[in-house]
């Protein structure tokens, strides 16, 4: 009597944290080198693993339901971004949401997501009201919804188009979606969903799979724009296989430090826009705002000449942001100073400090040294190394900077002053904000065009930056 063949069980260990998959369990990722990662799951296979020469068989092909048509005759209307109501969430995305479009909105604990995308939410229900389209499906899995409706209350974000659903099971989330057929489809967090239909718990790799490829189905056919809340590791990186970051197509990462007011949209994947955008937003107690000028979270109220501190802007993506840079240099007792830093990089302002004790002999070997950014600002490329030692500078021989002075440019080994991107964006940002004099680089400063009521002083070497920007009477 012939026996047929069933399809074998086949285990496979799986990293949470990157997706990587190995035929045994290994106590390190290979991939992404992480610790106790691997997690066991059962798949079956059609005709068995394992079997000699069997190969599985391909889909069977069907009628389409659309023929192919030359791409002139196609549509490009229904791929318009759609403004959402939040102007700087609208410049990260490229103008506004795409119907069919699946964003993925990253961040750690605390960050702000949910507020933003409640905000969000309020905000395109009353939009969707005026163009008489469908309301807003807000679901949420990590809070009930009572606890959804107090933050809605705080940051006035109530509108009777805006529904709300506390689920963690995908078959009620897509029953949801198709009772109310929503013009916009919120999720947090894709960790929290899971399928009754797959192995596994919520936030594994095999249920976060599954829940966004239902999700991404279901915005794809009815042309739904879905926003997903996704949480991070504790290195930074978006939880979940790294598939999560390839299926969807806007990855969006929300920063900020917590104990900060200033919160920062950056766009890490776009298929319908830049990726070099950055969005700025004021969290405070009455909810999150916008920032279309966040230079006043970033520059002292009062411009006093006092020593130590100095003016830059730096480039997040294409924008400009302005930042002032305060040091301090004080006397201390112990053998070995200290090399305190906030918002700025601490290796380039060591090395900044060893440039001009070599450099200019400006000795602060025997102080503590004190570098910080105003506002809880990050000052991280290395056009801010000119402005960190005129800053430390200023201190440590007690001369203060002029009103209205801003730098930027690198600040080489051998003390040149190197040329840097984006300078003429960064004078008229400064010229916009009132400054009237800037220390630049001189390598590329013959191509930059003037601007009104701003002199520009180009220098080769950190001396002459420093005799510059603090001129001795």
């Amino acid at each position: 009597m012939a026996t047929t063949k069933t399809a074998k069980a086949h285990t496979a260990y799986v990293c949470t944290e990157c997706g990587w998959s190995s035929p045994k369990w290994l106590g390190q990722c290979r991939e992404c080198r992480a610790w106790g990662t691997l997690e066991e799951f059962v798949e079956s296979a059609p005709g068995g693993i394992g079997s000699p020469g069997r190969v599985p068989m391909s889909a069977a092909p069907i009628r389409p339901a659309v023929a192919a048509r030359p791409i002139a005759e196609v549509s490009a209307e229904e791929a318009r971004a759609r403004p959402t109501g939040v102007g700087e969430l609208d410049r990260v995305l490229g103008g506004g949401v795409v119907p069919g479009a699946v964003v993925l909105l990253a961040g750690e604990p605390g960050v702000g997501k949910s507020t933003l995308l409640l905000d969000v939410a309020a905000k395109a229900a009353a939009a969707s009201r005026e163009r008489g389209q469908g309301p807003v499906l807000y679901v949420t899995g990590e809070e009930s919804a009572s606890q959804v409706r107090l933050r809605a209350e705080r940051i006035d974000a109530i509108d009777p188009a805006l529904l709300l659903a506390a689920e963690t099971e995908l078959g009620a989330l897509l029953g949801h979606v198709q009772d109310v057929s929503p013009s916009l489809l919120i999720v947090d967090s894709i960790q929290t969903i899971a399928s009754a239909q797959v192995e596994g718990g919520a936030g594994g790799i095999t249920q976060v799979r599954a829940v966004a490829s239902a999700l991404i189905q279901v915005a794809k056919e009815r042309a739904i724009p879905v926003l997903l809340v996704g949480h991070v590791t504790k290195d930074g990186g978006i939880a979940g296989p790294r598939v999560l970051e390839h299926l969807v197509d806007v990855v969006c990462q929300f920063e900020g430090d917590r104990h900060a007011r200033l919160r920062l949209l950056r766009a890490v994947k776009n298929r319908y826009g830049p990726t070099d955008e950055v969005g700025c937003f004021d969290l405070g107690e009455r909810g999150i705002v916008g920032l279309a000028d966040p230079s006043g979270l970033f520059l002292s109220a009062a411009r006093s000449e006092v020593p130590g501190t100095c003016a830059t802007v730096t480039l997040e993506g294409r924008r400009p942001m302005p930042v002032e840079i305060q040091a301090l240099v004080a006397g201390t007792a112990a053998g070995s100073p200290r090399r305190t830093t906030s918002g700025v990089d601490h290796s380039r302002v060591a090395m900044a400090l060893a440039v001009l004790a070599a450099r200019l002999r400006v000795d602060t070997s025997t102080t503590d040294v004190y570098v910080s950014t105003v506002g809880g600002a990050r000052a991280v490329e290395p056009a801010t190394d000119l402005a960190v030692a005129i800053a430390v500078v200023s201190a440590a021989q007690n001369l203060p900077t002029p009103p209205g002075l801003v730098a930027f440019g690198e600040v080489g080994l051998t003390g040149e002053v190197r040329a840097t991107v984006g300078v003429q964006r960064r004078l008229a940002e400064a010229a916009r904000l009132g400054f009237d004099r800037a220390i630049v680089p001189l390598a590329g400063s013959k191509e930059l065009r003037g601007v009104d009521g701003m002199r520009v002083l180009p220098v080769a070497h950190l001396s002459e930056a420093i005799g510059a920007a603090l001129p001795r009477g």
